[in-house]
């Protein structure tokens, strides 16, 4: 395969990969009406993904003593993050979790500046701007303070949080594969997944034993496409794209979640709300283009 077919091919990948994520609110909430509140329903999605992997670990012996610390603990730290995800949605409206989550740059941005010291160009802080008064509009509701009212708000926050700190770490350290790194981000996951349950312990809510067809349908999708496929395909894509495209391809990740939930969950937004939202996205779409504009003069130079 040429060049031009793979950057297409990765292109295509990573577009699909956001847009399956923007649906991802219907396999868990699918599990969390079958009984499977809270937690509950992420967890035994992790727990098929952690299963379907571990023969194909086994299989493959990788080398685990010579992988980088500090990129297991932040491939695991990303894992968490999607576990923040995955809980969020069930308990908050899913437009919300998915433009709180989309917070990232600021993150990443405050991450760099004042926890590695490092030098940030004057575009980053316009991104912080962009996406602090974004958070305020889409949380203010009418005036009253900014925070997240609901535990899922918190978790979409420290979701976007978690992502930032793992992203960074992954990038600068990491040296697994991306099966394995699927596999690290599983455990990391359900390691999160016990912290929640033990915060705030649910338990089925109805007769989920023998588990109905349809609930065992959805986990084993969620496990095997949403947590595996859709993973390792983008492990594999991002390493034929730019970082700027990837950013914005998976941006579709936004305009599936908020449609469909609106369409299919009647969830709907306020006119603030949705301004809010095109701050937060006006930022990562700033963040993700700006690294063009960044690198461009050192180029040059």
């Amino acid at each position: 395969m040429d060049t031009a077919r793979k950057t297409l091919l990765a292109s295509v990948l990573v577009a699909t990969a956001g847009s399956l994520w923007g649906l991802y609110w219907v396999p868990v909430r699918a599990l969390s009406g079958a009984g499977w509140p809270g937690a509950l329903g992420s967890v035994i999605i992790a727990l098929i993904a952690g299963a379907l992997l571990v023969p194909v670990i086994a299989a493959r012996r990788f080398a685990w003593r010579a992988a980088d610390r500090v990129g297991l603990l932040a491939t695991a730290v990303g894992g968490s993050a999607f576990m923040l995800y995955s809980v969020g949605i069930v308990e908050a409206r899913v437009a919300i979790v998915i433009l709180l989550f989309y917070l990232t740059p600021v993150w990443t941005t405050l991450i760099t500046r004042f926890v590695f010291g490092q030098a940030v160009h004057p575009i980053r802080y316009g991104v912080i701007l962009l996406g602090l008064f974004g958070l305020f509009l889409t949380l203010g509701r009418g005036g009253f303070v900014p925070l997240p009212e609901r535990a899922g708000e918190w978790y979409a926050l420290l979701a976007g949080l978690f992502w930032s700190l793992g992203s960074i770490g992954i990038s600068a350290r990491s040296d697994l594969p991306a099966i394995e790194s699927t596999f690290v981000f599983v455990i990391g996951a359900l390691a999160t997944a016990l912290v929640l349950f033990g915060l705030d312990p649910t338990w089925p809510t109805a007769d989920v034993w023998p588990p109905a067809a349809t609930s065992v349908v959805w986990a084993v999708a969620a496990g095997a496409v949403w947590w595996i496929a859709s993973m390792i395909a983008l492990v594999w894509a991002t390493s034929y794209l730019e970082p700027a495209r990837v950013g914005i391809l998976l941006m579709s990740e936004v305009l599936v979640g908020v449609i469909s939930a609106a369409l299919f969950a009647g969830e709907t937004m306020a006119g603030l709300q949705w301004l809010g939202g095109g701050l937060l996205i006006s930022a990562a779409v700033l963040d993700v283009v700006s690294d063009r504009w960044v690198e461009a003069p050192a180029a040059s130079v």
